[in-house]
Formats: C-alpha cells, sequence, structure tokens
C-alpha cells in the first residue's frame, strides 16, 4: 500500500493534518469522508515534499482524456480486443503521464482485472467520473457507448476552461503590457525631458514634480518596490496555500464584479454536465453527486456539493439543497426539480449544461468586450497624465520665450 498525506476540515471548519496508507487516493477520500472530515488536499507521500497540492491530474488536460476516449471507441468499434486496444492506444497516446497509467492498465488488464479496476489503481492518472463510467460501461455490456459520452464530456469540458482561460488570461496580459508601458515611461522618457527643463529656470508644476519623484524613486530605490512586490508574493501565496485562504479566495471569486458570473456559470454547466453523464451511465444519484463535487475547481462549490449529497442521502430532493445555496442560480434548481418530478433527470441536466455551455461562451466574449475598452481607458488616463506632466513645462518654456521674443 501507498502511504498518503493529507488535509482535511472537520465538521466545525478546523484543519486537520495526517498520513494514511491506502491502495490509492479514491480510498484516502472515502475514509476520511467516513471519519467525518471534508478533504482538502491528498496527495502521495514522497521524502522530498511533504506539502499538500489541491490540483488533481495537474498533467493531464481535458482534452487529452478526450483525445483518448475518441481513439479507444474507434479501435474497439472496429472489433479490436480490448488488451490489443490499450496497446494502439498506448502508441498513439502524447501525454507521457496518461501514457504510463494506459500501459500498466493493460499490464493489469492482461493478469485478469477489470479495466475500471485496472484504471483506478493507477492513482490520480485517471479522473474518478472516467474510471466510474468504464466500470459501468462493462456491467452493462456498452463500454463504446460510455466511452463516446465521455469524449463528449470532455470535449465540452475543455471548451469551457479554454473560454474561462481566455477571458481571464486577457485582461492580465494587457495589464502587464501597459504596466510596462509606464514603467518605460517613468524611467526613460521622463527622465530625458527632465535633464532638459533642469537647464531651464522655471517653476515646475506639480504634475510634473509628482512625476519627476515617482521616476526617481524608481530608478535609485528599485530594489525596494522589487522587494515589495516579492513580499506581496509570497504573502498572497502562503494565504492562498493555507485552508482559511482557500475558502477565502474561493468566497471572493465568486462575487468578482466581471468574473463572479462567469465562474458561477462555467461551474453550473460542469455540474449538469457531470452529473447528467454519470446518472446516464446508471451509477446512484449520491456517488454520482459525490464524483461529480470532486471536479469542482470552487472550494465552496465543491463543499456545497458534498453537503447536497449528505441531505440527498437522507432523503431531500438534490433541488432543496440547490436552492437553499444561495449561489446556483434559479433555472439549476428550477430545471433540476422537473427532472426530479418526472423522472427524467438526465434530460433536465443535460439542458441545463448546454444553457450555460452558450451562457460561459457569451458572457466570456462579454468580458472580453467590456474588459478591452476600460483597460484602454485606464491606460489613456495614466499615459496621459505622464504626457501632461511633460507638456506643461514645455508649453510654459515656450510662453516663456515668447515673453523674451517681444
Amino acid at each position: 500500500m501507498a502511504g498518503y498525506v493529507y488535509v482535511a476540515v472537520d465538521i466545525n471548519g478546523k484543519e486537520k493534518r495526517g498520513k494514511m496508507e491506502a491502495p490509492n487516493e479514491d480510498r484516502v477520500f472515502h475514509l476520511l469522508k467516513t471519519d467525518g472530515l471534508f478533504p482538502i488536499d491528498i496527495r502521495e507521500q514522497n521524502i522530498f515534499n511533504r506539502d499538500i497540492n489541491i490540483s488533481f491530474n495537474a498533467g493531464i488536460k481535458a482534452r487529452d482524456y478526450s483525445v483518448f476516449s475518441r481513439q479507444f471507441v474507434s479501435i474497439l468499434s472496429a472489433g479490436v480486443p480490448i488488451i490489443k486496444a490499450l496497446e494502439m492506444t498506448v502508441e498513439q497516446t502524447e501525454n507521457k503521464q496518461l501514457k504510463k497509467g494506459l500501459l500498466e492498465s493493460k499490464i493489469l488488464v492482461e493478469k485478469g482485472e477489470k479495466l475500471a479496476d485496472a484504471m483506478r489503481n493507477q492513482g490520480k492518472t485517471f479522473p474518478p467520473i472516467l474510471i466510474n463510467m468504464v466500470e459501468a460501461g462493462e456491467a452493462s455490456g456498452s463500454l463504446e457507448i460510455a466511452l463516446e459520452r465521455m469524449a463528449l464530456h470532455f470535449e465540452k469540458d475543455a471548451k469551457i476552461k479554454s473560454l474561462m482561460k481566455k477571458a481571464m488570461i486577457y485582461p492580465v496580459a494587457v495589464g502587464f503590457v501597459s504596466l510596462a508601458v509606464v514603467i518605460l515611461m517613468l524611467i526613460v522618457v521622463i527622465p530625458a525631458f527632465m535633464k532638459m527643463f533642469e537647464d531651464m529656470d522655471m517653476k515646475m508644476p506639480a504634475i510634473t514634480l509628482t512625476a519627476k519623484a515617482m521616476s526617481d524613486f524608481l530608478l535609485q530605490k528599485w530594489y525596494i518596490v522589487l522587494g515589495i512586490i516579492i513580499l506581496i508574493m509570497i504573502i498572497v501565496s502562503a494565504i492562498k496555500n493555507s485552508t482559511q485562504g482557500k475558502v477565502f479566495f474561493a468566497k471572493v471569486s465568486l462575487k468578482l464584479p466581471l468574473f463572479g458570473k462567469l465562474i458561477i456559470k462555467s461551474a453550473c454547466s460542469r455540474f449538469a454536465r457531470t452529473l447528467s453523464t454519470l446518472i446516464a451511465a446508471g451509477i446512484p444519484l449520491i456517488d454520482a453527486i459525490d464524483i461529480t463535487a470532486r471536479t469542482m475547481d470552487n472550494l465552496i462549490i465543491k463543499k456545497l456539493l458534498y453537503d447536497a449529497k449528505e441531505e440527498v442521502a437522507r432523503g431531500v430532493p438534490l433541488s432543496v439543497p440547490l436552492e437553499a445555496s444561495g449561489i446556483f442560480p434559479p433555472m439549476v434548481y428550477h430545471m433540476t426539480k422537473i427532472g426530479e418530478e418526472t423522472g427524467n433527470m438526465e434530460e433536465m441536466l443535460t439542458k441545463i449544461a448546454d444553457y450555460y455551455d452558450e451562457e460561459v461562451e457569451i458572457t466570456s466574449q462579454s468580458l472580453t468586450a467590456a474588459m478591452e475598452p476600460l483597460i484602454i481607458v485606464v491606460l489613456a488616463l495614466v499615459v496621459g497624465l505622464l504626457i501632461m506632466a511633460i507638456m506643461q513645462p514645455m508649453f510654459a518654456m515656450y510662453d516663456q520665450l515668447d515673453t523674451l521674443a517681444q
């Protein structure tokens, strides 16, 4: 058995750290939940790093799983035996971590294990949703259909993540360019003009003196600025890696003026798509909610779904905790309620997912469109002030020359 280290919180929100031996990460997760703990981080123990990393499958992207699922389905559909299909898929897989997981799974299948069990023994290589779908497909004799659904699921997930990343990266990239322009003006342009103004006996405007003071400080005390930036990065990183910090940033991200709605809509899409896929495969609702919760990036939404799972286990309809959360939009819990009442949960969840897929795309485009002029206006304002700091003494100089000429 492998050794694992974990970070979890109890019902009172108190952090608990510990070690545990288990066959895989899933087993650690379920043992902690049985003990009444909410797992935050789980990682296989090693001699170099005792800290916990919250990232699941950090080296394998949704696109990699999608390509694997499509390739595997195509090969199986051609009548190729599963072991040979795994061998062929390994040869076509580019991601090294996924290739290794598939190769080790093939070896276990050759020894007589089921594909789902072989994949489950690969630690974090394969996500729980894929393992459970494969297990359901093997049990029902419809492995190809299960993998086809997973390919579609991962493709949708990859598209949503791409839209989210694009919406987040654009303002950050433009912001860095804007900052670089301002710094360039302060350390190159402003000093060049200040040297010319020093030779003239004239009173400098307040805005020019302010720009000169900023330029001098940046040139002479740059190490202080760099030190402050590094200190801020260290403090923010330390806060983000703490349990309380993760909860804090998760709450803040949901309330951000422009990005909050995008994050919630993305979570709604993933929640509905994942739950629909699992229910369609015959996974019990409680287990499906548990797996869905683990796919959530936001810690608040993740915990909300774990709490919802506990209520569903007590006989409460899923729509009730979703509505009580105050996070999910009305359409999510209303459509879920209709699905519960009509017994057509899968179809309702699929409609929710399709709706929020479009919403994420529209919102991300709107966000980018809104951020572009906003950033340009801010940049123009800052650069305009610096140009004004240069131009005002120049106008005063020209006025002085005209006076002398007359």
